[in-house]
């Protein structure tokens, strides 16, 4: 019986402990409305740096701010617009894989930004044909 009333008054106190975390107000953040969120480039010849550009348009009624954009590995490399995004504006991430190792590639590039929820994933893929021709 001990037990049970521990664990019952353990769970309430995280309850009320992680019930105190706060966001931002809906009106402090910006809204990410994209024109895509994946692209496929589909066929790439090997040792071409293909570049897809994510364009979108903060909807929210505050100015949007990327704080940071990381690639999913050191084979995609990622750019944006820096300057606050102001409500109506317009940004974009461009999203550059070099295209050095044949086959499929599947990556994804994370947006961090003063949206809800705090990060959306761009997704881009495509398959590099190797150059080298078999004997």
């Amino acid at each position: 019986m001990k037990k049970l009333m521990f664990i019952v008054a353990l769970a309430l106190i995280a309850n009320i402990g992680f019930g105190q975390t706060t966001t931002a107000a809906k009106s402090d953040l910006g809204v990410f409305a994209w024109t895509t969120t994946a692209h496929d480039f589909g066929k790439v010849p090997q040792g071409t740096p293909v570049t897809h550009e994510f364009k979108f348009t903060n909807t929210g009624k505050a100015p949007l701010v990327i704080t940071n954009v990381q690639a999913s590995c050191g084979c995609t490399t990622p750019s944006w617009t820096r300057e606050p995004i102001q409500p109506g504006g317009s940004g974009h991430v461009k999203a550059t894989y070099n295209a050095s190792n044949a086959g499929a590639f599947d990556k994804t590039v994370t947006v961090t930004a003063n949206i809800e929820g705090g990060i959306v994933v761009l997704h881009i893929k495509g398959e590099v044909e190797s150059t080298i021709k078999p004997n």
